[in-house]
This record gives structure tokens, sequence and C-alpha cells, in this order.
């Protein structure tokens, strides 16, 4: 059935869900499960702030760390109303935007850090983030500008009509006022360890959805907090986007950003924890068992495309237009990373070729 990806999954989860019985037979609902996770970080000195955000996805998580420094993860995007509900938040806690010493960032996109330049301003924090993010972040407006030509000619490439590729650009464009430039003042490398009075937390970086994607592990409490690494309600989709070290625009081969995640995902199940605090949506406490989901999840799409190749050549856009309908257009740049990032792992495993005419890629089963 046509529909939207990320809905598509979950409708699966709420299948497997309805399956296993929960509320039922003894067990937790999840809302009772919800509840004591996030009970669980409370303790840990970790609240979650639910922030609102214009996009899709919904609220944006950020999380104040009751320790010293007062510790604020992602700020929400760069609006009055999530300014206003963060206040708010803050305030239920006893705090105020002006109390703030540390604000971290986790990844690049803009319902993560829009906020972040206010937040700075009025609290004097200091700002950390990955110190490969911060030039991104320091040149956010010129950054934007070159990630949408890139999305330009990659959607060009892969057979996205012109009409619908300009359209796009514009909606971009227009999304960039929910972001704003800020200055890394605390730069992060992969493997630092950020200290605070109670507790110490490891920076990791985990790439794949972002080429940014940071993620803080509490390694006393096991408590890892992830942004859009991992979430459960939804695949963190592995969004096509330039290399961090690019510089100015990047006509190099395509980053495969699928694979690269799902690399990322591999390190991240080797840990143990007992709490993943997501970016989006609810506390996942059997982070493991979500990541097999989703290894599962990723083999069946790839299987799908291989299928609709073998059939016959198609662009990336036709694959999504055949899985996906009309979303394809709506939500084209989405659309077309799924698609690629599962014709990379087909691509890694030899089973499909790209062919090329007239700039327009198409793929052949082998």
């Amino acid at each position: 059935m046509n529909g939207d990806p990320q809905a598509e999954e979950a409708e699966e989860r709420t299948r497997t869900d309805a399956r296993d019985g929960d509320g039922v037979d003894g067990t937790r609902t999840e809302t009772q499960q919800e509840e004591a996770a996030l009970a669980l970080a409370a303790e840990a000195g970790i609240h979650r702030l639910a922030i609102p955000t214009p996009f899709m996805v919904g609220r944006v998580n950020a999380y104040l760390i009751e320790d010293s420094p007062l510790t604020l993860v992602d700020s929400g995007p760069n609006s009055a109303k999530a300014l206003d509900e963060l206040e708010q938040a803050l305030a239920a806690r006893g705090h105020a935007i002006e109390d703030i010493e540390l604000l971290v960032i986790t990844h690049q996109h803009i319902d993560h850090f829009g906020l972040a330049s206010i937040l700075a301003r009025r609290s004097g924090a200091e700002v950390a983030a990955l110190d490969r993010l911060a030039p991104f972040l320091a040149r956010f407006g010129e950054e934007a500008e070159h990630d949408d030509r890139f999305a330009e000619r990659t959607m060009l490439r892969h057979g996205i009509p012109p009409d619908i590729v300009t359209a796009l650009r514009a909606v971009s464009a227009s999304f960039r006022a929910w972001g704003s430039a800020v200055e890394v003042t605390r730069p992060l490398a992969d493997g630092a360890a950020l200290e605070f009075r109670d507790r110490t937390l490891r920076v990791l970086h985990r790439p794949g959805h972002s080429p940014s994607d940071t993620v803080f592990f509490d390694e006393s409490r096991s408590i890892l907090l992830a942004a859009d690494h991992l979430i459960g309600h939804i695949s963190s989709n592995p969004l096509l986007a330039r290399p961090l070290d690019a510089e100015g625009d990047y006509t190099d081969p395509r980053p495969q950003a699928l694979v690269t995640y799902i690399a990322s995902l591999e390190k991240t199940r080797a840990m143990e924890l007992a709490l993943v605090l997501p970016g989006h949506g609810k506390p996942i406490s059997e982070h493991a068992a979500l990541i097999d989901e989703r290894f599962r999840l990723h083999r069946r799409r790839a299987e799908k495309i291989h299928r609709l190749i073998v059939a016959q050549p198609r662009t990336a856009h036709e694959i999504a237009q055949e899985l996906w309908g009309n979303v394809a257009v709506t939500q084209a740049y989405l659309t077309l990373s799924e698609v690629l990032g599962h014709v990379d792992l087909l691509l890694r495993d030899e089973r499909v070729v790209e062919d090329e005419a007239d700039g327009v890629i198409r793929f052949r089963a082998l």
C-alpha cells in the first residue's frame, strides 16, 4: 500500500505491540512504561522538555540536566512559540533561561538548534557541539544554501522533474528562518569526556541520520542522550547531506548515508544501556531489540526495491513513486534519500549497477 515511509513503520510497530499483548496480560501499558522511564531519567537529574516545532515530526525533546553546570541539550526551533514553551518548561523546574550555563547541540537540523543563538545571548552559556559541526553552525545561512544546491543537483540527477525541484527548493529556503547561526565556544572531539559535578557524558559521533549526529553517554547511569540517532516510533531517516568537511558546493560521489547509519547503529547496539532518551517521542528501554527491528526493516525495504529494479531499470524517483505514490512528490527529498540509501546497500552487495544517460541515473539489476 502506498503511503508515508515513516507512517508505514509506525503502523507495523502498532501491529507488533498488539501481538505482544501490552497491557493485557499484566505487562505495563505504553503510558506506564513511558512514565517509569521518565522517572528513571528524572532520578538521574535529566528532565525532558517537549518543545513545539512547525514540522511533521511534531515536538522535539530538549533535555534539562540539573547538574553543575546547569545544561540544556538541544533548544528547539527558532520561533516565538518554541521560546515561550521552553521558558514555561524551565520555570516549572524552577529555572529561567538566564540560569542555563551550558547549551549542548546534538546535530545540524534546525528543530534541534534554532533557538541556540537566542539562548546563548540571554544566558551567557557556553555552547558545546561536535568540533566538526562548529563551522557549519557559525555559517548556518551560507551552509544551508550549499546544502540546498547539493539537494537540487541530487534530485535532478535521480529523476525528479525540474518543476518539483524548483518548488521544493523554495520551501527549503523558507525553512531557514527556523534556524540561526550560533558560535560554538566549546568544541567537542569524538570520544571526549564532558565533565559535570555529578556525572560524565561521553561524546560519541554517530553519523547517518545527519553527518553530525552526536550522542552523549551518561556512563555511570547507562543513559544515552541519543537525539535523532534512535527514535522509538519512527526510523531516523538517513538524509542525504554534504559531508561535514565539504567546502562550498559538493560535487563528489554521493555520500552513503544509510550505510554509514547502519554502521553507527551497530556501535550503539553493542552498548549496555538502561535507557535511551531520543530527540522525539518516548524513551527507549530495549534499544538492542529496536535496532534489530530497524535492521530487519532496512533489509526488507532493500529487497522490495531490488524486486522493482529486477522488473525493469528505474530512477530513484520512479522507485519512490512505486513505493509511496504522491508522497514521492510532496516529500520528494525524504523519499529519495530513503530509496538511495537502500540502493546503496544493493550496490555494496553488487546486486545492482548505475547507468547514466543525459545526466540522469537509472539502476539496473545484475
